[in-house]
């Protein structure tokens, strides 16, 4: 060999070493997190786990039901294996372990009274035509009202509410939505009942949903936290107003008001969530905590298809959510991150979002040390180039979520279907509302199209109906975005002009 080509090809080895140290360890850590993801996260580890939670023997995973309890052991036992913490002190019975990790939440089924009449200065309505009963059983009541604009801790400031029937615009000035009002009426039940009122009465003219399908939802059968343990027992009401016609009659005025209604009757049910967590490893990043969550439960036995199939499985909704975050699960207890991580699995969320309610209303660690949530939930797939990110514009996350997906071949995209209000129909919005930074990482969905709906809430929605080469790379892009969450050292806000921006500025003290 010459000492000419000894030299250059000493050269060019040197050239080689100094421009790898030369490479941001970013970039080396990014490869190695890639290199973690395809040793670990396999084809075959999914399908099991998708074929157990979506399996006909669990019946659908209904809320509360055995199959779901049988889905809460399966989990809390992967958990336990990958040596991850819950957050029980102590367990009372040795011979439940795997208990430890769950999250009791006590829930109520409610029959709605199936009588009922409320008068104003004599004008009168009657339930369901023009009035609805949303908490409190069987009630007669007779008192003077008192008008309080939307019902804000700023409205009752003054205002003497004691012995008396309050009357509130739903809502408040940002929201108007259907969920919004029902939500922002807890609160405002609350002020009313630690004032002293006797009940509250909103003035409902939602234009999202009609009155007839308020019928529907909230004049049937329906499940709730237990009004004894999470909520109030307080009588609160619903009254039709379209156009604000009532509302501006009676605001400013002093008329009596009698409610009265029968045949309202409660029982009281349990379920759990199932949670565990992960300690950080930086000193000062431990202290806060990314949410990873999904819900596991689905909607149960149900009117059987042409077939006779009368398991809905929800496979895609959300089996697949469940087995993203046990992988996630897995992977970070591996590999650790900067940032502790609480891992959620919510029962309840097909009842109306029950679990991740009872979780932000009983959490953990206080809220103001939850720095983001990442929910995983599905209602299918039409495009396995993309993961569907409902929120993805709306936080400072945005671009750590669009790269960590890029990196996994996948483009993260923003709500598609933004009529579908899908940002206020999963558990994401309970931790949005209190002012924590969260989103919906969902799979590739560009429209509610045929395709959606062939499974959606069907039980044509079994195991063997999904592409796993695409779950694959989809639940590798869910934890890739996980880990980048949890190691980073920038703090995730709320875009200024979101509507929970505020909320985030008085949960963090900004």
């Amino acid at each position: 060999m010459s000492k000419r080509f000894q030299f250059m090809n000493s050269f060019l080895f040197k050239s080689l070493i100094l421009l790898a140290l030369a490479l941001p360890a970013q970039l080396l850590g990014q490869s190695a997190d890639l290199n973690l993801l395809h040793d670990q996260i396999l084809r075959e580890r999914i399908e099991a786990h998708t074929h157990f939670v979506a399996h006909d023997l669990l019946e659908g995973r209904d809320t509360p039901s055995r199959g779901q309890d049988v889905a809460a052991i399966y989990i809390a036992s992967h958990l336990h294996q990958m040596g991850l913490k819950s957050f029980s002190d102590s367990l009372p019975d040795p011979n439940r372990l795997l208990e430890s990790y769950f999250q009791k939440v006590p829930l109520q089924n409610v029959i709605p009274a199936d009588e009922g009449m409320l008068s104003i200065g004599g004008e009168e309505f009657f339930s369901p035509e023009n009035f609805l009963q949303l908490s409190g059983g069987n009630v007669d009541i007779k008192a003077k009202m008192v008008y309080v604009n939307y019902g804000s801790e700023a409205d009752f400031e003054g205002t003497k509410v004691k012995d008396k029937i309050v009357l509130a615009r739903g809502g408040n000035e940002k929201a108007s939505g259907v969920r919004e009002m029902f939500i922002e009426g807890r609160d405002k039940a609350r002020r009313a009942e630690e004032a002293g009122a006797k009940a509250l009465v909103e003035f409902y003219n939602s234009p999202q949903t009609s009155w007839s399908m308020l019928q529907f939802y909230l004049n049937t059968p329906r499940m709730t936290v237990d009004e004894g343990q999470g909520q109030s027992t307080f009588p609160r009401f619903w009254v039709e107003d379209v156009g604000n016609r009532k509302r501006d009659n009676w605001s400013g005025h002093k008329k009596e008001v009698s409610i009265r209604t029968q045949g309202a009757v409660s029982e009281s049910l349990g379920a759990q969530n199932v949670i565990a967590y992960l300690e950080g490893t930086d000193p000062v990043l431990k202290d806060e905590y990314i949410v990873l969550s999904a819900h596991y439960d689905h909607v149960g036995i149900g009117v059987p298809d042409a077939d006779g199939d009368s398991i809905y499985n929800g496979t895609r909704d959300n089996a697949i959510g469940t087995v993203t975050l046990l992988e996630a699960a897995r992977v970070l207890s591996t590999s650790g991150s900067k940032r502790s991580i609480i891992f959620a699995f919510f029962c309840g969320e097909e009842k109306g979002l029950l679990g991740s309610e009872y979780f932000v209303s009983n959490p953990p660690v206080p809220l103001r040390q939850m720095a983001f949530c990442l929910n995983s939930d599905n209602a299918g797939y039409n495009d396995t180039t993309k993961a569907t990110v409902i929120g993805l514009e709306r936080t400072s996350a945005e671009n750590i979520i669009r790269e960590a997906t890029a990196e996994l071949g996948l483009e993260a995209i923003v709500d598609p279907v933004p009529r579908q209000n899908l940002f206020d129909r999963s558990d994401q919005v309970n931790f949005a509302r209190k002012g924590v930074p969260a989103v919906m990482y969902s799979m590739g969905l560009t429209s509610f199209d045929e395709e959606i709906m062939k499974y959606y809430h069907r039980p044509s929605d079994n195991p063997g109906s999904v592409d796993y080469d695409y779950l694959l790379r989809f639940t590798k892009a869910y934890v890739l975005t996980a880990m980048r969450l949890a190691n980073t050292s920038e703090a995730i806000e709320w875009r200024e002009n979101d509507r929970y921006f505020e909320a985030s500025r008085r949960l963090y003290g900004l």
